[in-house]
């Protein structure tokens, strides 16, 4: 990913990105920092940029020519057709939040525009900028230190940054809960313990431990964010009435991954945080249409992506978000407790190394988005003899699927000893395995009855963004389930 800084000082951008996870991050080159000196585009033989402001008050104002021939050397740079998305660094920008890092970090580019002064002539403001953002109810002497917190919390959200891919999804505000108490060595110290819980190697256990403590500090520091995690609560609990059906909207929610647009007794619209998925719920025409006007008035951002869980919402969806139907599939879900019998196999976590193996066997994504799980250790690879004979992998989503056997090793138990090993993965991180499945893909239902899913009576239908690129596509089938 690449940042575009237009500043007046670059040092104070480069030097404040320089160290720690981000310092390294650069080295490796998983992201980059371009800081552009706005002085040297000024037309002024002594490199003035800025000037008095017209109708009189105190201070000066950058000038749009210097700023504007500075954003424009960084699109030729890109070679983007396109505007990039610009952000200004400003106290009347929306305030800056976690949900808007993980929304910007999807992007290849970005630019921020740092202000000085009084700020920037309104004329260049109007023709560069996307997005105005602060980071709170105070002035700054300039817009590079909001800049660089900006940076810095979008940075950590994209793949290959931080070490461990899950360390981004159960930290503050990942899921309405701020983070729970941790501990390292010694296991005493100063008459402390650690607690019990977090000892027992029980993964559910702790998984319990941490929530109920997540919970208790954010009742108590943070009521506003306990409020709507109850909502997201309740939610969940309506959609486990019919649970073979909403599972896959219960566990976004359960493994914080939801952002809740809409819930009341008529329907409930999800949005997967990462990728922009919207997955939506009604008991009528009528309250499809009016959730979906909700939306569109609040948000208008329509996504690559949409899982409706009734038939009849066809025509709402492409009339409202213009979005095509694609596919439908049934959904299957493990509701025991304990996993199936395991069969010694020769199992191992694949890593980018193995994305050419894995694009050319599997269609139903494209290279950034398999590229994406693959640095999350999410793809797991069965070997035969120490040669890759299929793979298995956990969507973005959630969901178990991109089971893959090649046509060299099939029928010999492959497909369901990587499956068995998925669910027991699933089940051991304290969530419900699920999949998706397309009901003329007979092998791989009688596969999910094999393995103890229990599949759907109802169906979920797909629709995508004719307009969007990339991502996940769920145009064409594989050989297990999606």
């Amino acid at each position: 990913m690449n940042f575009h800084v237009l500043t007046l000082f670059p040092n104070l951008v480069t030097a404040g990105l320089s160290g720690s996870m981000i310092g390294r991050a650069l080295e490796k080159g998983s992201i980059r920092i371009n800081a552009v000196n706005i002085r040297d585009f000024t037309e002024d033989k002594h490199k003035k940029t800025d000037d008095y402001i017209y109708g009189g008050g105190a201070g000066l104002l950058l000038q749009a020519q210097p700023v504007y021939d500075a954003y424009k050397s960084v699109l030729a740079g890109i070679g983007a057709g396109r505007k990039v998305r610009t952000i200004y660094l400003t106290p009347q920008g929306r305030t800056f939040h976690q949900g808007m890092a993980q929304e910007l970090a999807q992007e290849e580019d970005l630019i921020f525009l740092c202000g000085h002064y009084e700020g920037v002539d309104e004329r260049v403001l109007e023709q560069v900028v996307t997005d105005y953002v602060s980071l709170g109810d105070f002035v700054l002497t300039g817009g590079e230190p909001a800049a660089v917190v900006m940076i810095d919390a979008i940075a950590r959200l994209v793949p290959g940054v931080l070490h461990n891919g899950d360390s981004v999804m159960e930290e503050s505000f990942s899921g309405y809960l701020l983070e729970y108490p941790q501990y390292t060595r010694p296991e005493v110290w100063k008459g402390e313990r650690v607690p019990e819980a977090l000892l027992s190697g029980d993964h559910k256990r702790i998984r319990e431990w941490r929530r109920q403590k997540a919970e208790e500090r954010t009742r108590l520091y943070r009521p506003d964010l306990y409020a709507a995690y109850e909502a997201l609560m309740q939610c969940r609990r309506d959609l486990l009435q019919n649970k073979l059906h909403h599972m896959d909207m219960a566990e976004l929610i359960c493994r914080e991954k939801a952002e809740l647009l809409y819930h009341d007794g008529e329907g409930t619209l999800l949005r997967e945080r990462k990728s922009g998925t919207l997955m939506i719920t009604v008991k009528s025409k009528e309250a499809g249409e009016r959730i979906l006007d909700a939306f569109l008035a609040q948000d208008g951002e329509i996504p690559k992506l949409l899982t409706a869980k009734q038939a009849f919402m066809e025509e709402v969806i492409e009339k409202r978000l213009h979005m095509t139907l694609s596919t439908c599939d049934v959904q299957a879900v493990y509701t025991r407790k304990e996993a199936p019998p395991i069969k010694p196999h020769d199992i191992r976590q694949l890593c980018t190394a193995h994305l050419e193996m894995v694009l050319q066997h599997y269609d139903l994504a494209d290279e950034a988005y398999l590229l994406d799980r693959l640095s999350n250790g999410a793809v797991f690879g069965i070997f035969v003899e120490n040669t890759l004979a299929g793979f298995i992998g956990e969507h973005a989503e959630g969901s178990m699927g991109m089971l893959t056997v090649f046509p060299a090793y099939r029928r010999r138990g492959l497909a369901a000893a990587l499956e068995s090993f998925m669910i027991h993965r699933t089940l051991q991180k304290g969530y419900t395995p699920f999949c998706y499945v397309v009901e003329e893909n007979q092998a791989s239902v009688k596969l999910q009855e094999k393995l103890g899913l229990y599949m759907a009576k109802e169906k979920v239908w797909w629709y995508e963004n004719p307009h969007a690129c990339g991502g996940e596509k769920i145009s064409s089938k594989n050989n297990g389930c999606k």
